[in-house]
């Protein structure tokens, strides 16, 4: 009777565990009214609490466990917290040399593999390129454990039966670089170097077959530049309102190669894959400020030549408009044989040796007259004499 007694005291004694197990794995479905069960990883440690937090960030703080602007933690600080259990992952920034050639930086950083700390340090890694994190030599003079060495692939023109790109390799002669690349010389086929030549930076490698091949490849579409005048801003006035953006096709070539040299290529098909969109830059149309004479003035003419300058400009384009175009038009965008501008140069083209914004801009146009005066007629009273004798000038 003895003996059952203990076994049965044993019993009670273990029931209350038992039962405490029991409820934990209801809690477990329930809506975290008593709070979440959150498990921190920081350092190395673990670290379990519970919590009545809303968020990752307030879980930490009840943990008392702060981190820096550069730290990483997984999930996010600001994540809503709507479930019973959650695993934290804090990642610690630490101080990491990166060497890239020449350059060599230290950055604070919470990354944990090489390409994700290259992202971190503005490196930009090319095809081929190998980023290698290894131990430092010399904690003390690098104040960092860890030290991301970057080695750049070498840049090499390869071209393969009429097809042209900027490869990069790792490799030391020119068939270990084809052969790792998988390219595949056929019996017709022929290798512009020997597949002993070393790989050096910014060589060409061919590879072609005589006789006709197609080539496919792919070709920007330039985008057309609209300029709208704006008569709201002054000439010289320039503003791009929506860039323009390259489209993009693909087209297939037909061939004729000889010894490694293009003999002709004619296209055979193409396919737009994307159109381009047109670049809109809003242009000033509207005149400089001030009067004819501050217009004459800006333009490097002589004060005592203002009257010369005036009449000649008076008897052909009377209204001083500089899209005037010979006949009366007005087009700002005229590019024709006709006379054009203040003086009605013939063509309004050539006036663009004296500024980009000849179409509209009368000091452009003013200062191309002044060179045109002098060269012609050794001065503005010169060009004035003659257009009182010939009507012209």
């Amino acid at each position: 009777m003895g003996r059952y007694k203990l076994f049965f005291l044993g019993f009670v004694l273990l029931f209350p565990t038992f039962g405490a197990y029991g409820y934990a794995a209801a809690a477990s479905n329930d809506t975290a009214k008593d709070g979440r069960l959150v498990t921190i990883h920081d350092r190395g440690e673990e670290r379990v609490i519970l919590t009545h937090a809303q968020t990752i960030h307030d879980a930490l703080d009840d943990a008392h466990i702060s981190v820096l602007p550069e730290d990483t933690v997984e999930p996010g600080l600001d994540e809503q917290m709507i479930s019973n259990n959650y695993t934290v992952n804090i990642y610690r920034a630490r101080p990491v040399i990166v060497v890239d050639g020449a350059i060599r930086e230290k950055i604070m950083t919470s990354a944990q593999t090489s390409g994700a700390i290259a992202k971190d340090a503005g490196v930009t890694l090319n095809d081929e390129d190998r980023a290698v994190l290894s131990a430092s030599d010399d904690i003390v003079a690098d104040g960092a454990s860890v030290v991301l060495s970057v080695k750049r692939a070498t840049p090499i023109n390869l071209y393969l039966y009429g097809s042209y790109r900027v490869a990069y390799t790792q490799e030391k002669t020119v068939g270990a670089m084809l052969d790792q690349k998988g390219i595949k010389l056929g019996k017709d086929d022929t290798l512009s170097v020997s597949r002993n030549a070393p790989i050096s930076s910014g060589m060409t490698v061919s590879v072609w077959r005589d006789g006709i091949q197609a080539v496919t490849v792919d070709e920007a579409i330039p985008y057309k530049v609209r300029e709208v005048q704006d008569y709201d801003h002054p000439v010289g006035y320039r503003q791009v309102k929506s860039p323009g953006v390259n489209g993009k096709r693909t087209v297939t070539y037909e061939l004729v190669m000889k010894q490694g040299r293009e003999l002709s290529r004619k296209e055979i098909q193409s396919i737009v894959l994307s159109q381009p969109t047109e670049q809109v830059v809003v242009v000033g149309a509207g005149l400089p400020p001030g009067s004819h004479q501050d217009w004459m003035a800006a333009a490097g003419i002589a004060s005592s030549d203002f009257g010369y300058v005036a009449y000649i400009v008076d008897h052909e384009n009377r209204s001083w408009d500089p899209c005037k175009v010979q006949g009366g038009a007005v087009d700002c965008a005229y590019s024709g044989n006709m006379g054009y501008g203040l003086v009605q140069a013939t063509p309004g083209g050539k006036m663009v040796s004296a500024g980009a914004d000849w179409r509209t801009n009368p000091i452009t146009q003013l200062k191309w007259a002044s060179s045109y005066a002098v060269k012609r007629y050794g001065s503005w009273k010169g060009a004035y004499d003659y257009w009182v004798s010939h009507r012209n000038w």
